[in-house]
């Protein structure tokens, strides 16, 4: 089992920034992906970012050129950098890390707010 802890939400006024980590609570080494959803009231839960092992990433549309994914192996951590916050950005974030044959892990998930 692999727990996941995210941490770094919280309330911002758009433009602000915030900076979202996951941390595991075994080694990330192997994993094939880590990503961060998202889940705004009333809608479906989205994909954010994604980064894959040999380090490339994808973003949605919407967050392109705003948000950051990176990963600290030595940490065991993926973070989410998120500037110039609006307030459709604000939902629920969750983190996922796929580790193979090893199994697919998520967050608790955190509040990210985001006031006009």
């Amino acid at each position: 089992q692999v727990q996941l802890v995210e941490s770094g939400g919280g309330l911002v006024q758009a433009g602000g920034s915030l900076r979202l980590s996951c941390t595991a609570s075994r080694s990330i080494l192997r994993a094939n992906a880590m990503a961060w959803y998202r889940q705004a009231p009333g809608k479906a839960r989205e994909l954010v970012a994604s980064i894959i092992s040999g380090g490339g990433t994808r973003y949605a549309d919407s967050v392109k050129g705003r948000f950051t994914i990176s990963r600290d192996t030595a940490q065991q951590t993926v973070y989410l950098q998120m500037n110039r916050l609006k307030p459709e950005d604000t939902g629920v974030y969750t983190c996922n890390v796929d580790l193979r044959i090893w199994g697919n892990y998520w967050g608790q998930g955190i509040q990210v707010t985001v006031s006009s």
